[in-house]
């Protein structure tokens, strides 16, 4: 009897026991030291995103930047080749025309025409470089600096086309010459028959 006692005392507890336990489930319990480390983690991963999203930005503008230095020396670049082409130029007129203008071979009916066409590629050089100095000095033409390395790319590449122009013109003008200067050797030699 004893045991069943025993029995009884623990099932009686136990069914007491038991709504008590039932109800106490239904709140929630918080581990205060879980909770803290949770929290701490989630204000580092706001810090991290936010560290992130201004690297992103910053990285961004230091591209920009890159493709604005990019495009001046582009600019940089088409302006040094054009500075090179007219002195070309220039060289090609002060030297090569004066020996071709003074050359005995050349009539002086040709004279005009030979300065003429060596004028209008240099007026048409120094038109090219007024209107660069607009394009570089200007804030009125509202350009970008890629627009004013594409213009500049295409007046480097006009002047260079006047380089080979002048320069053709040239070695026809000797050719010319060479020719003319033969047949006077060939039209006044002597002969000895």
């Amino acid at each position: 009897m004893k045991h069943k006692i025993k029995i009884l005392v623990l099932a009686v507890t136990f069914i007491a026991l038991l709504p008590a336990r039932a109800t106490g489930q239904g709140m929630p319990v918080y581990d205060n030291t879980n909770f803290i480390s949770f929290v701490k983690s989630l204000l580092e991963s706001g810090k991290q995103t936010a560290n992130l999203m201004k690297t992103v930005k910053f990285l961004k503008t230091q591209k920009e930047n890159i493709d604005k230095v990019n495009d001046v020396i582009k600019q940089l670049k088409a302006v040094r080749e054009l500075a090179r082409n007219n002195q070309r130029l220039y060289d090609v007129v002060q030297s090569d025309l004066r020996e071709i203008l003074n050359s005995p071979f050349i009539k002086s009916d040709e004279v005009g025409r030979i300065s003429d066409s060596f004028d209008a590629i240099i007026q048409n050089s120094i038109d090219g470089m007024e209107y660069i100095d607009k394009i570089l000095s200007n804030d009125s033409m509202k350009m970008t600096d890629a627009e004013r390395a594409m213009v500049l790319k295409e007046k480097e590449l006009q002047s260079k086309e006047m380089v080979a122009e002048i320069e053709a013109k040239t070695r026809r003008y000797r050719e010319i010459i060479a020719f003319r200067e033969m047949q006077h050797k060939i039209n006044n030699r002597e002969t000895n028959y």
